[in-house]
């Protein structure tokens, strides 16, 4: 990063935490009916930043839910282009009597603004907008390489819209690299790449026994129990040690790259650790793969819940006719999610218990994401993060989904570079959600870097 650059982000660091806390008063709650107007609202926000930052042809595209936002810079010939990804909307502030200050009023405690959306997303996709502002400022008005802006406000309902988009639009949207600001810090201080994200299935199984719910005491011993049935059925999955037991599961799994797992070895993590933040007796899983492979590198089956029969206060002796379950499985690379689905309804047709029917409905299935160490991008991502916290890199993986970077792998061809300035105990989705204050200000000066990195490669 230039003398220049870094100069200018502090002469405007007072300006620029004005603007986010102007953000993030919107109550931009994108899954509640009432909050629609201030979700149309942020997102002329968001335009309005784009265009004060340089961005041209800036528009606010109206969906059948909430807008898109999108603009470009596209006047450095020969240089690669960046499609800058992030989202407005947040989630609900709920409770809201465990916040310590109201949700939407930012609060500084500590070197933290604490409120709704400060890590997720806005926060982090703002320093985008504001590292594109600096480095106009400082290019005589220009950019080191070409800029897309495609920014969403329906992330946190599932991203129909922007998904659509997508689809229908491949050569507007065509770029080198996705960049994409929805993610953390492995520890504080420590520059970290995620270069993985393991996908998703999400099932609902129904389990059916007798026509209707049966008296115990008449019935009992003889009928089917459709919520002991499915119990049974979801037991088999797994074996004592935690390994699935659904034939296919592991058929197509790859291994991390070595740059990947050497990585691991240097990441400031302990099992002793881990297992005190969980607040659970022991871990569970493969024993012969390491914790950090397991939530990272490995598919995963587990059960969210169940429900049927009788849960109410006192007693009512029923053999229960019908129960549910919520069960999901977590992908990782080169496994394809219609084929785990179906080995997934094959292995529950061949186990179903006797006297229980049972349906599977899929309610979504989106695969894995990994992205190459050794990418001109990420390489060049990586170097920033070493240079401006001056510590070497690590590439970890996510457990959960982005979507959105699956899709831009699909449909764009690009990678996406996963570069998140939050901390592991930010509390998103929960009260009190916080954002380090020093942390916005590095990720404006570490995406400004890789910008410039990338454009000079």
């Amino acid at each position: 990063m230039t003398a220049a650059v870094d100069r200018y982000i502090q002469q405007n660091e007072s300006r620029f935490l004005d603007e986010l806390f102007t953000f993030l008063r919107i109550p931009s709650v994108s899954t509640l009916p009432e909050h629609k107007k201030d979700v149309a609202r942020a997102a002329e926000f968001v335009a309005d930043a784009l265009r004060q930052a340089g961005i041209e042809h800036v528009e606010v595209i109206q969906t059948a839910k909430h807008p898109l936002i999108s603009g470009d810079w596209l006047h450095a010939p020969g240089k690669p282009t960046v499609l800058c990804y992030g989202h407005y909307d947040v989630q609900p502030p709920d409770p809201l009597d465990l916040w310590d200050t109201p949700p939407f009023e930012p609060n500084i405690r500590n070197g933290n603004v604490y409120a709704r959306g400060s890590a997720d997303d806005k926060g982090q996709m703002y320093m985008h907008i504001k590292a594109i502002e600096a480095l106009r400022e400082t290019h005589g008005g220009r950019l080191p390489l070409n800029i897309k802006f495609l920014i969403e406000g329906e992330e946190e309902v599932g991203g129909e819209s922007i998904s659509a988009y997508v689809r229908r639009h491949k050569e507007k949207l065509k770029a080198d690299v996705a960049l994409v600001s929805d993610t953390e810090l492995f520890a504080d201080g420590v520059p970290t790449l995620c270069i993985g994200l393991r996908g998703l299935v999400y099932l609902e199984v129904e389990a059916a026994g007798p026509a209707r719910d049966l008296h115990s005491g008449m019935y009992g011993g003889a009928a089917p129990n459709a919520v002991y049935g499915l119990i049974q059925l979801l037991a088999r999955a797994k074996d004592e040690k935690g390994r699935i037991r659904i034939p296919g599961i592991y058929d197509d799994l790859s291994t991390p790259d070595p740059v990947e797992v050497e990585s691991w070895k240097r990441l400031p993590f302990t099992e002793k650790e881990f297992l005190q933040h969980i607040g659970s007796s022991a871990l569970t899983g493969e024993p012969d793969q390491s914790v950090l492979a397991r939530v990272w590198a490995r598919p995963t089956f587990e059960v969210h819940g169940i429900a049927g029969g009788f849960t109410g206060a006192g007693a009512k002796t029923v053999i229960p006719a019908k129960a549910v379950a919520k069960v999901s499985l977590r992908l990782v690379p080169e496994q394809k999610p219609e084929k785990v689905v179906a080995a997934v309804k094959e292995w529950i047709s061949q186990n179903t218990p006797e006297g229980i029917r049972t349906a599977v409905r899929v309610l979504s299935a989106s695969p894995a994401t990994l992205v190459n160490p050794h990418h001109r991008a990420i390489e060049a991502a990586a170097k920033a993060f070493s240079d401006v916290l001056a510590k070497e890199t690590v590439f970890v993986r996510g457990g959960g989904s982005i979507p959105i970077v699956g899709e831009f792998a699909s449909e764009l061809g690009i990678p996406t570079v996963l570069m998140g300035f939050g901390l592991p105990d930010d509390g998103l989705h929960s009260p009190n959600e916080k954002y380090r204050i020093a942390n916005y200000y590095l990720g404006i000066r570490t995406i400004a870097k890789f910008l410039e990195d990338y454009a000079a490669l």
